[in-house]
Protein backbone atom coordinates (compact mmCIF):
# COMPACT_ATOMS: atom_id res chain seq x y z
CA UNK A 1 0.00 0.00 0.00
CA UNK A 2 1.47 3.61 -1.26
CA UNK A 3 1.49 6.26 1.28
CA UNK A 4 -1.21 8.30 -0.38
CA UNK A 5 -3.67 4.87 -0.03
CA UNK A 6 -2.43 4.45 3.39
CA UNK A 7 -3.82 8.29 4.14
CA UNK A 8 -7.01 7.44 2.27
CA UNK A 9 -7.35 4.98 4.37
CA UNK A 10 -6.96 6.17 7.18
CA UNK A 11 -9.45 9.29 6.42
CA UNK A 12 -12.11 6.69 5.53
CA UNK A 13 -11.78 4.64 8.66
CA UNK A 14 -12.46 8.19 10.84
CA UNK A 15 -14.92 8.75 8.57
CA UNK A 16 -17.17 6.26 9.73
CA UNK A 17 -15.34 5.18 13.06
CA UNK A 18 -14.27 8.76 14.03
CA UNK A 19 -11.63 7.58 16.24
CA UNK A 20 -9.02 4.87 16.22
CA UNK A 21 -5.49 3.50 17.40
CA UNK A 22 -1.99 3.47 16.44
CA UNK A 23 -2.72 -0.30 17.47
CA UNK A 24 -5.81 -1.11 14.84
CA UNK A 25 -4.22 1.05 12.03
CA UNK A 26 -0.66 -1.29 12.08
CA UNK A 27 -3.21 -4.12 12.18
CA UNK A 28 -5.14 -2.75 9.16
CA UNK A 29 -2.91 -1.25 7.00
CA UNK A 30 0.24 -3.51 7.57
CA UNK A 31 3.08 -1.31 8.42
CA UNK A 32 4.83 -0.60 11.42
CA UNK A 33 3.75 1.87 14.37
CA UNK A 34 6.76 4.10 13.38
CA UNK A 35 5.10 4.46 9.74
CA UNK A 36 1.42 5.02 10.99
CA UNK A 37 2.82 7.62 13.68
CA UNK A 38 4.87 9.42 10.71
CA UNK A 39 1.08 8.99 8.34
CA UNK A 40 -1.28 10.32 11.00
CA UNK A 41 1.62 13.30 11.86
CA UNK A 42 1.62 13.89 8.22
CA UNK A 43 -2.75 14.12 8.06
CA UNK A 44 -2.36 16.24 11.37
CA UNK A 45 -0.01 18.78 9.85
CA UNK A 46 -2.96 19.17 6.98
CA UNK A 47 -5.54 19.55 9.50
CA UNK A 48 -7.50 16.43 8.81
CA UNK A 49 -6.74 15.04 12.11
CA UNK A 50 -6.08 15.33 15.51
CA UNK A 51 -3.72 13.21 17.78
CA UNK A 52 -5.13 11.92 20.83
CA UNK A 53 -3.66 9.69 23.18
CA UNK A 54 -2.70 6.33 21.79
CA UNK A 55 -4.48 7.50 18.09
CA UNK A 56 -6.69 9.63 16.38
CA UNK A 57 -9.58 11.55 15.50
CA UNK A 58 -11.22 13.29 12.99
CA UNK A 59 -10.40 17.07 13.09
CA UNK A 60 -13.40 18.16 10.95
CA UNK A 61 -17.24 17.67 10.42
CA UNK A 62 -17.15 16.91 6.60
CA UNK A 63 -20.91 17.40 6.30
CA UNK A 64 -20.07 21.43 7.66
CA UNK A 65 -16.88 21.26 5.32
CA UNK A 66 -18.10 24.14 2.36
CA UNK A 67 -15.06 25.89 0.54
CA UNK A 68 -14.83 29.64 1.30
CA UNK A 69 -14.84 30.56 -1.87
CA UNK A 70 -18.34 29.42 -1.85
CA UNK A 71 -19.62 31.33 1.48
CA UNK A 72 -18.20 34.37 0.07
CA UNK A 73 -20.91 34.12 -2.49
CA UNK A 74 -24.02 33.28 -0.04
CA UNK A 75 -25.81 35.74 2.44
CA UNK A 76 -23.99 38.98 0.91
CA UNK A 77 -26.64 41.54 1.97
CA UNK A 78 -26.62 39.97 5.72
CA UNK A 79 -22.57 39.80 5.78
CA UNK A 80 -22.02 43.04 4.53
CA UNK A 81 -24.40 44.98 6.79
CA UNK A 82 -22.79 43.18 9.74
CA UNK A 83 -19.35 44.16 8.43
CA UNK A 84 -20.42 47.64 8.07
CA UNK A 85 -21.68 47.64 12.16
CA UNK A 86 -18.62 45.77 12.82
CA UNK A 87 -16.26 48.55 11.20
CA UNK A 88 -17.89 50.90 14.04
CA UNK A 89 -15.70 49.26 16.30
CA UNK A 90 -12.70 50.14 14.82
CA UNK A 91 -10.48 53.18 15.69
CA UNK A 92 -7.12 54.40 14.72
CA UNK A 93 -4.26 52.95 16.11
CA UNK A 94 -6.19 49.61 17.34
CA UNK A 95 -4.72 46.08 17.20
CA UNK A 96 -7.37 43.76 16.18
CA UNK A 97 -7.48 40.18 14.84
CA UNK A 98 -9.88 39.24 11.81
CA UNK A 99 -10.91 35.33 11.94
CA UNK A 100 -10.67 33.45 8.99
CA UNK A 101 -14.27 33.51 7.71
CA UNK A 102 -16.53 35.16 4.89
CA UNK A 103 -17.59 37.55 7.10
CA UNK A 104 -14.38 38.96 8.55
CA UNK A 105 -13.39 39.02 4.73
CA UNK A 106 -15.90 41.59 3.87
CA UNK A 107 -14.98 43.35 7.04
CA UNK A 108 -11.60 43.81 5.90
CA UNK A 109 -12.95 45.32 2.88
CA UNK A 110 -14.30 48.17 5.05
CA UNK A 111 -11.13 49.30 6.79
CA UNK A 112 -8.55 50.06 4.47
CA UNK A 113 -8.06 53.45 4.92
CA UNK A 114 -7.75 52.98 8.59
CA UNK A 115 -4.04 53.37 10.79
CA UNK A 116 -4.56 50.07 12.74
CA UNK A 117 -2.67 46.90 13.34
CA UNK A 118 -4.47 43.71 12.14
CA UNK A 119 -3.35 40.28 12.76
CA UNK A 120 -5.14 37.33 10.75
CA UNK A 121 -4.94 33.77 10.01
CA UNK A 122 -6.67 34.13 6.84
CA UNK A 123 -5.46 34.30 3.12
CA UNK A 124 -8.32 36.16 2.06
CA UNK A 125 -8.13 38.99 4.59
CA UNK A 126 -4.39 38.79 4.04
CA UNK A 127 -4.81 39.61 0.09
CA UNK A 128 -7.37 42.31 0.82
CA UNK A 129 -5.30 44.41 3.04
CA UNK A 130 -2.41 43.75 1.08
CA UNK A 131 -2.66 47.02 -1.13
CA UNK A 132 -3.69 49.66 2.01
CA UNK A 133 -0.93 52.30 2.43
CA UNK A 134 -2.25 52.12 6.42
CA UNK A 135 -3.16 48.93 7.58
CA UNK A 136 0.06 47.37 9.56
CA UNK A 137 -0.53 43.51 8.51
CA UNK A 138 0.64 40.48 10.36
CA UNK A 139 0.20 36.86 10.18
CA UNK A 140 -0.36 34.39 12.28
CA UNK A 141 1.39 32.05 10.15
CA UNK A 142 0.80 27.87 10.44
CA UNK A 143 -0.20 25.17 9.07
CA UNK A 144 -2.39 25.96 5.85
CA UNK A 145 -5.65 24.99 5.17
CA UNK A 146 -7.08 25.19 2.06
CA UNK A 147 -10.42 24.84 1.85
CA UNK A 148 -10.89 27.93 4.21
CA UNK A 149 -7.79 29.51 3.10
CA UNK A 150 -6.69 29.68 7.15
CA UNK A 151 -3.47 28.81 8.95
CA UNK A 152 -4.28 26.51 11.70
CA UNK A 153 -2.10 24.35 14.07
CA UNK A 154 0.47 25.03 16.70
CA UNK A 155 2.55 27.56 15.33
CA UNK A 156 -0.69 29.87 14.71
CA UNK A 157 -1.33 29.36 18.41
CA UNK A 158 2.09 30.03 19.75
CA UNK A 159 2.25 33.20 17.31
CA UNK A 160 -1.14 34.50 18.47
CA UNK A 161 -0.05 34.08 22.48
CA UNK A 162 2.75 36.87 21.94
CA UNK A 163 -0.18 39.82 20.82
CA UNK A 164 -1.96 41.71 22.76
CA UNK A 165 -5.22 42.20 20.82
CA UNK A 166 -7.52 44.94 21.65
CA UNK A 167 -10.72 43.74 19.57
CA UNK A 168 -10.67 40.24 18.06
CA UNK A 169 -14.10 39.61 15.49
CA UNK A 170 -14.16 35.78 15.01
CA UNK A 171 -17.16 34.13 12.89
CA UNK A 172 -19.07 30.86 13.44
CA UNK A 173 -19.87 27.64 11.95
CA UNK A 174 -22.48 27.10 14.30
CA UNK A 175 -24.20 29.02 17.25
CA UNK A 176 -26.40 27.01 19.18
CA UNK A 177 -29.70 27.98 20.83
CA UNK A 178 -28.17 27.30 24.17
CA UNK A 179 -25.11 30.08 23.45
CA UNK A 180 -22.38 27.33 22.40
CA UNK A 181 -20.61 28.66 19.23
CA UNK A 182 -18.50 25.99 17.46
CA UNK A 183 -16.28 25.43 14.27
CA UNK A 184 -16.62 22.30 11.96
CA UNK A 185 -12.58 22.14 12.22
CA UNK A 186 -11.31 20.89 15.25
CA UNK A 187 -8.11 22.75 14.93
CA UNK A 188 -9.82 25.91 13.76
CA UNK A 189 -11.67 25.25 17.10
CA UNK A 190 -7.91 25.85 18.70
CA UNK A 191 -7.02 28.58 17.21
CA UNK A 192 -10.18 30.59 17.58
CA UNK A 193 -9.75 29.55 21.35
CA UNK A 194 -6.21 31.04 21.53
CA UNK A 195 -7.20 34.28 19.96
CA UNK A 196 -10.04 34.77 22.51
CA UNK A 197 -7.71 34.22 25.39
CA UNK A 198 -5.17 36.75 23.92
CA UNK A 199 -7.97 39.62 23.29
CA UNK A 200 -9.62 42.12 25.42
CA UNK A 201 -12.84 42.69 24.10
CA UNK A 202 -14.34 39.46 21.74
CA UNK A 203 -16.92 40.02 18.65
CA UNK A 204 -18.75 37.14 17.45
CA UNK A 205 -19.98 37.86 13.57
CA UNK A 206 -22.77 35.36 12.43
CA UNK A 207 -25.68 35.70 10.11
CA UNK A 208 -29.04 34.18 11.51
CA UNK A 209 -28.27 30.88 9.31
CA UNK A 210 -25.84 29.99 11.70
CA UNK A 211 -27.93 30.02 14.41
CA UNK A 212 -29.61 26.42 15.32
CA UNK A 213 -26.47 24.83 13.88
CA UNK A 214 -24.14 21.79 15.67
CA UNK A 215 -21.02 22.23 14.30
CA UNK A 216 -17.97 19.86 15.42
CA UNK A 217 -15.87 21.65 17.83
CA UNK A 218 -16.95 24.08 20.70
CA UNK A 219 -14.63 26.96 20.25
CA UNK A 220 -16.77 29.96 22.90
CA UNK A 221 -19.94 29.69 24.94
CA UNK A 222 -22.04 32.72 25.29
CA UNK A 223 -20.34 33.92 28.03
CA UNK A 224 -16.96 34.05 26.72
CA UNK A 225 -17.91 36.94 23.89
CA UNK A 226 -19.11 41.00 24.62
CA UNK A 227 -20.62 41.42 21.40
CA UNK A 228 -22.79 39.42 18.89
CA UNK A 229 -23.37 41.23 15.98
CA UNK A 230 -25.90 39.13 13.85
CA UNK A 231 -28.91 40.59 10.73
CA UNK A 232 -32.17 42.45 11.92
CA UNK A 233 -34.06 39.47 10.92
CA UNK A 234 -32.58 37.29 13.72
CA UNK A 235 -35.51 34.72 14.42
CA UNK A 236 -35.49 34.51 18.02
CA UNK A 237 -34.50 37.86 19.76
CA UNK A 238 -36.16 37.23 23.04
CA UNK A 239 -33.43 34.09 23.30
CA UNK A 240 -30.27 36.19 22.40
CA UNK A 241 -30.83 38.25 24.78
CA UNK A 242 -31.21 36.13 27.73
CA UNK A 243 -27.47 34.63 26.78
CA UNK A 244 -25.84 37.24 28.26
CA UNK A 245 -23.67 39.40 25.42
CA UNK A 246 -24.63 42.70 24.08
CA UNK A 247 -26.42 42.18 21.13
CA UNK A 248 -25.85 44.34 17.91
CA UNK A 249 -28.59 43.80 14.92
CA UNK A 250 -27.41 45.19 11.56
CA UNK A 251 -29.53 46.60 9.63
CA UNK A 252 -29.08 46.45 5.89
CA UNK A 253 -29.09 49.85 3.81
CA UNK A 254 -32.72 49.65 2.53
CA UNK A 255 -34.18 49.06 6.01
CA UNK A 256 -32.31 52.58 7.33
Amino acid sequence: MSFQERLDEILKILTVRKKITVQELTERLKVSEVTVRKDLTFLEEKGKIVRVHGGAVLAEDKDLLRDISIRLDEHIPEKTAIADTAAELIHEGDTIYLDAGSTSYFLSQKIKDLDIRVLTNSLDVIISLSDSTTVSLLSTGGSFRKDARSFIGPAAIEAIANFQIETCFLGTTGFSKDGYFTAQNILEAQVKKAVIKASQRKVLLTDHYKYGVNAFSIFARADNIDILITDSVFPDKDSLYKLGMEIIFARQKEEN
